[in-house]
């Protein structure tokens, strides 16, 4: 029996399936937050099991973050103040010194909180007058000689007005300086005469 002649088509390759990937369930990471909690319970009962150990390791690391508050600063202190400094003749002027504790700067007036030295407007003797025109001359020399900072002394300022500071160079007081020279006394919180025989 013959018959129309049918070309078959050649049946394609079957495609190959990809293995189906099952995706692996999520592990869930809840468990790290009780091992973080027990782990910082466990650190901070040793901290106080043992403070003494502790205050050894704690306390130099907290004196590089300390404030202004509490002192340590970052680093040494950089003094960044400086200007030419000449006598004041009237009472009053720029950058020029009163007397051995007393000064003008930046058109402030300063009183230098940790002394106290002999007056020159006017000197009460002699000797005073002689101490008090020593003190303000290498107080001028000091403040020419270089940068120097104002420290805060906490209390802004006196009854007259004038900033109570801390006058520092490197981290050394002119105060100390001046006290170390005989001509200044440590401030005491009140003046004591400087003439032989005064009460």
């Amino acid at each position: 029996m013959s018959g129309p002649d049918f070309h078959h088509k050649p049946r394609r390759a079957a495609r190959r399936r990809k293995p189906i990937q099952r995706r692996r369930p999520v592990r869930s990471n809840l468990w790290l937050a009780p091992a973080m909690m027990v782990a910082f319970v466990a650190a901070l009962s040793t901290f106080l099991r043992f403070p003494e150990e502790t205050d050894a390791v704690v306390a130099p690391v907290a004196a590089l973050f300390a404030s202004e508050d509490g002192a340590a600063p970052h680093g040494p202190i950089r003094d960044g103040l400086s200007a030419h400094f000449t006598f004041c003749h009237s009472g009053g002027g720029s950058n020029c010194v009163v007397d051995g504790d007393t000064f003008w700067f930046a058109d402030e007036k300063y009183r230098i909180a940790d002394i106290d030295t002999p007056e020159t407007h006017p000197a009460r003797c002699a000797e005073e007058a002689a101490l008090g025109g020593a003190a303000t001359e290498r107080l001028q020399q000091w403040l020419n000689a270089g940068a120097f900072s104002l420290e805060s002394a906490g209390r802004d300022s006196d009854r007259y007005g004038r900033k109570l500071r801390i006058v520092t160079r490197g981290g050394d007081s002119v105060g100390s300086l001046l006290i170390g020279e005989g001509l200044a006394r440590p401030w005491e919180g009140r003046r004591r005469p400087w003439c032989t025989g005064a009460s």
